[in-house]
């Protein structure tokens, strides 16, 4: 095998080729090697020297690597400890985080515990000192109002700090009731001044209205006290008022007014007076109770809602007026009134609904009911079918006012008016109908220049 490699070599061929002797060969080659290895010998000797200083160098880096080697293994190891101590750290951050947050949690709820409870000395001072008309006597009021509420809140989630506040906040809570019960029940007895405007105390007390707010979620055995007192109080003004009002208007009505004769049919002839002595007409014409005139503007816009009559003015002034125009009056300061007092208790006493109709009529019934016993009494000797019919009208107008107003504090009280009103004016027209059904033709016939009073009728 090494012979047959050693024949396909290149130098060994070409020898062949050439018919070169190889011993010669061989003996020349090896000739050249020993010759070649000299000289690599002596090279090697004449660089000795470097040989010994690369060799020295190659030592010094190996030297210098293996330093090296340790170094990194010595910061691969730092680099592990420290990879161990961020993940430590980092655990430690998220924990100390959420500690914080929890902290936060706390102090925001416990800062919130403490605002609600802790008594401030402004607070005592002002609510023991400071008049009640005083702004800030107000302002601390609802704040005690607000610690109060909290005290209970916490009270039954049995907070054991709400025992060391509790009696304090018992005290200004007594301290304020008793204060503001007398303002209020000083503002509810000007009501009972003779010539009092009462919308001046009433607009002074809806300023405070919190007052009464106070009592009623802290004291209702007050608050129910004071709504007594101003509903009894206010129930005998309007009554007294109205009755007077309503007596007045009357002395100014016009004094002919219709009767039972002055129907149509009925024979215009003079009545004799019950004695018999002489005879006087109740009206130079009786044709006048027929008459509309001018008497239908009273339901017209700037009429109707106009300013009320002042009975002691047109008495000076010697002014009469018919029926409706009283009526008309009378109601219209109902209305008013009435409007003006519901909107007062839903606002004062935060009623609404079934329960603000339950405090006006409280309030108002006594007058509603002199009201209807007026008109049931007047109207049931009425005959001035005009003045009826008006009234109607009247009624059906202010109830539309008030609709609008979206105030229905007496809307029973209009359709009750209605049901006395309605059925004397069919009743009237009836009794027209009946007279002229009975009349005798042969009576109507008789000769006269004047126009007949049937027809003026």
């Amino acid at each position: 095998v090494h012979i047959q490699a050693n024949l396909e070599d290149a130098l060994v061929q070409e020898a062949l080729k050439t018919g070169v002797d190889l011993r010669q060969y061989s003996k020349q080659v090896e000739l050249e090697l020993q010759e070649v290895e000299r000289a690599s010998i002596h090279d090697y000797i004449k660089e000795s020297e470097n040989i010994a200083s690369l060799h020295n160098q190659i030592t010094a880096c190996d030297a210098i690597l293996e330093r090296m080697e340790q170094m990194l293994s010595a910061f691969q190891c730092d680099l592990s400890s420290i990879s161990s101590e961020i993940r430590t750290l980092q655990e430690q951050s998220v924990a100390m985080n959420l500690r914080l947050k929890n902290r936060r949690a706390v102090r925001q709820q416990l800062g919130q515990l403490l605002d609600e409870l802790v008594v401030p000395a402004a607070m005592i001072s002002t609510i023991l000192e400071a008049p009640v008309t005083e702004p800030e006597f107000l302002e601390q009021l609802q704040e005690l109002n607000g610690k109060i509420n909290s005290v209970k809140e916490q009270a039954f989630r049995e907070t054991m700090a709400c025992a060391d506040v509790q009696h304090v906040l018992e005290k200004l809570k007594i301290k304020a009731v008793t204060k503001i019960r007398e303002f209020v029940l000083q503002k509810i007895y000007s009501f009972r001044k003779p010539m009092t405007n009462y919308q001046i105390p009433q607009n002074a007390l809806l300023k405070y209205r919190f007052f009464y707010q106070f009592l009623l979620g802290n004291e209702r055995t007050v608050a129910q006290e004071l709504r007594e007192q101003y509903v009894d109080t206010m129930s005998k003004i309007y009554l007294s008022y109205f009755k007077s009002y309503t007596s007045r208007l009357m002395k100014i009505q016009y004094e002919e007014v219709a009767e039972k004769d002055d129907l149509m049919g009925v024979e215009d002839t003079a009545k004799k007076d019950i004695l018999g002595f002489f005879s006087k007409p109740s009206l130079k014409n009786r044709n006048t109770v027929f008459t509309l005139g001018n008497r239908g503007s009273v339901i017209g816009t700037t009429e109707l809602e106009g300013p009320i009559i002042v009975p002691h003015a047109a008495q000076k002034s010697d002014m009469r007026y018919p029926f409706e125009s009283l009526f008309r009056s009378q109601h219209y300061a109902l209305l008013d009134n009435s409007c003006r007092e519901y909107l007062f208790l839903c606002d004062f006493f935060m009623v609404t609904g079934p329960s603000a109709q339950d405090l006006f009529n409280a309030v108002m019934g006594k007058t509603l009911t002199m009201f209807l016993k007026h008109m049931e009494a007047y109207v049931c000797d009425c005959y001035d079918g005009i003045a009826v019919f008006l009234c109607i009208h009247i009624v059906l107008r202010f109830k539309a006012i008030m609709a609008k107003r979206n105030i229905p504090a007496v809307d029973k009280y209009w359709d009750t008016l209605l049901e006395i009103l309605w059925p004397r004016f069919k009743h009237i027209l009836e009794l027209n109908i009946q007279s002229i059904q009975s009349t005798d033709p042969q009576k109507l016939g008789f000769l006269d220049t004047r126009p007949h009073y049937v027809w003026g009728r």
